[in-house]
């Protein structure tokens, strides 16, 4: 899979744009507005040393700030595929909310043409970097044994519930994903990166929307036709469960061709009733397998083609804490990739938001363009490679 952003051109954010940024600001409730002069000293005139990611977005640092607080520090670059209305979307839906798996919006910078935002630092970084970077079950130390899988796996889909159904209008992350998974100092997940989010509010079904996310995550029916609903979330949540529970990328071409692409080698071991074979390795063992295979089942429901038969987030957290059966009838085949690969040849860039979008929360036009999708988990996926919110590591 290729990056489709030389099918589309790139947005470069004019000094008239950032002047609709500070003025949109103005009106955002729960924000602190940092100077670049204070943001500066946090991190040393963003020393290199202090760098901790780097990604198509611009960079992380680590910074102090000036009461004491270690501040994760994301700079946008000028030519970043986050856009002015993207880091507006981020501000304004995180200034909002808050939940033990979210990432906690500080504050801000808009001064002249910076853009910058700055988050509580997360000390274990992505599971793109610690888990699934690799290709190891640990990195820098970090354990991820069975008991720490499912916490990870559990906390995620709390954090996607209580935006789906507890936050009105709902929000629709549209990109989760491995990088944007963060870990604190005791690995608890926190949901980052908010740029791409949409609300839908409780009288509409969907909102049709031009495409942005991650291929490998995207749900099929909104890569293809444009239509974003809480399901495209479940989606890409089933392809990230599947991952922490193997160990492994959704998509890794180096292996052979009958491997390559995780849901379909998930799918094809769920009819022969081997999926315990695509448990993680590096577990050597030490896992219960019936709870790994009913995660990996659960992993099948979230990424069914017809998104219908997705289950809700809050009804995933009852099966994944064992409150709620799984009825392995409903279980039908996942959207492959195989399926619509030819969407790179056939890629809506000419896909119009429709009336229902007129409501966006963020800004009164449309907000995103397909320029965003990315290409995250090809042959060679590596710790230098993977972008998010920390984007690669340093």
């Amino acid at each position: 899979m290729t990056c489709f952003s030389f099918l589309f051109g790139r947005r470069i954010d004019t000094p008239q744009q950032f002047g609709v940024v500070e003025e949109d600001l103005s009106h955002v409730q729960n924000v602190k507005c940092y100077s670049y002069k204070e943001l500066r000293n946090a991190t040393e005139d963003f020393s290199t040393a202090n760098k901790v990611g780097e990604g198509g977005f611009g960079s992380v640092y680590k910074g102090r700030l000036k009461h004491g607080e270690i501040a994760a520090i994301k700079v946008l670059s000028a030519e970043s595929r986050q856009g002015v209305s993207e880091f507006l979307a981020e501000i304004k839906t995180m200034s909002e909310i808050e939940h033990e798996n979210l990432v906690k919006l500080y504050g801000c910078c808009a001064e002249g043409n910076h853009r910058i935002l700055v988050y509580n630092y997360l000390e274990n970084n992505s599971l793109a970097q610690t888990l699934l970077g690799g290709g190891h079950s640990h990195i820098n130390n970090i354990q991820f044994s069975w008991k720490t899988r499912t916490r990870i796996c559990i906390g995620v889909a709390r954090g996607l519930a209580f935006l789906h159904d507890e936050v009105k209008p709902c929000i629709v992350h549209r990109d989760i994903k491995a990088s944007n998974i963060l870990l604190d100092k005791d690995l608890t997940p926190k949901i980052s990166d908010f740029g791409l989010a949409r609300l839908i509010p409780d009288h509409m079904t969907h909102v049709s929307t031009r495409v942005a996310g991650t291929l490998g995550y995207l749900a099929p029916e909104y890569a293809i036709r444009g239509q974003l609903t809480r399901k495209a979330d479940l989606y890409s949540f089933g392809v990230l469960l599947v991952e922490i529970v193997c160990g492994r990328n959704n998509t890794n071409t180096r292996l052979p061709v009958a491997e390559q692409y995780l849901l379909e080698r998930a799918w094809d071991l769920y009819e022969r009733r081997e999926l315990v074979a695509l448990v993680d390795t590096a577990l050597d063992g030490d896992f219960d397998a019936e709870e790994a295979c009913r995660f990996l089942k659960i992993g099948l429901l979230c990424t069914q083609d017809n998104p219908k038969l997705r289950p809700s987030m809050s009804t995933v957290v009852r099966m994944l804490t064992g409150q709620k059966d799984l009825d392995e009838r409903k279980i039908t085949k996942p959207g492959l990739i195989s399926d619509f690969m030819d969407l790179k040849v056939r890629a809506p860039s000419n896909t119009k938001a429709s009336a229902t979008t007129s409501f966006n929360a963020f800004s009164g036009s449309e907000m995103l363009d397909s320029s965003i999708l990315s290409s995250e988990n090809s042959s060679t996926a590596t710790p230098t490679t993977l972008t998010g919110f920390y984007g690669r590591s340093i």
